[in-house]
């Protein structure tokens, strides 16, 4: 049986995926892509969509009438982000962009479709998808870590905030986003994965090693418990 959907916001009345209240790691934080607190209905909703169309699935009226329309300005502006698919509460693909290079909308569909096919998973078929959660993060633009070690690195990152981006001369190059934070708590530990996941020795500071930080807004779907009574 597929897993049922459901809405924490009293005004919704379809079947559609739920959306949960945005997460905005530091509000105060100047850098955060400005969007409106309500983007996830949009921009889940886009994501969704643009996956059933490319595996050929139905798309539900909600979100057809949904994206109708003219979309808002603030979705047509230049944006990155990051589209996360999980299934049972496990990763099923993550894609994302880490430079505003076109409009946000168009950013996430692509990135959703992309996800669908991350080379780390077999390609998702259209049976999976009512069962898959999908997370949309929104970035902000990155800025540079001045830091020349992983002391410093580790004195300076700021745990449950920051995104960080690491890129050597060797073209090595990895982030991990702030949500990692819950699994990697400790800064050493949340480096050293990053670094595993350039391909990176873990614990050296390579010659011509950059860092840079970013923060970012979160919207995800919210699956209900399956099964009743």
């Amino acid at each position: 049986m597929h897993e049922a959907w459901f809405s924490r916001r009293a005004e919704a009345v379809d079947a559609s995926p739920a959306v949960e209240d945005p997460t905005v790691a530091t509000p105060q934080d100047p850098t955060v892509t400005v969007v409106p607190d309500d983007a996830g209905d949009l921009l889940l909703s886009a994501a969704r969509t643009a996956i059933a169309q490319i595996l050929g699935t139905p798309t539900s009226h909600a979100a057809t009438v949904a994206h109708a329309g003219t979309p808002p300005a603030w979705a047509l502006e230049p944006g990155a982000s990051f589209v996360t698919l999980k299934k049972s509460g496990r990763l099923r693909g993550c894609i994302g962009s880490l430079a505003a290079r076109r409009p946000l909308l168009e950013d996430v569909r692509a990135n959703a479709v992309a996800a669908t096919r991350d080379p780390r998973f077999a390609p998702m078929t259209p049976d999976e998808l009512p069962e898959v959660a999908i997370e949309v993060s929104v970035l902000s633009a990155p800025r540079p870590l001045r830091v020349s070690s992983l002391g410093e690195a580790c004195a300076a990152l700021r745990p449950g905030v920051d995104g960080v981006i690491v890129e050597t001369r060797a073209r090595h190059r990895a982030t991990l986003l702030p949500q990692m934070w819950q699994h990697l708590p400790d800064p050493a530990q949340f480096l050293g994965h990053l670094w595993l996941k350039a391909g990176l020795a873990p614990g050296v500071w390579h010659e011509g090693t950059t860092l840079q930080t970013y923060t970012v807004c979160v919207w995800h779907e919210i699956p209900e418990a399956s099964g009743e009574g």
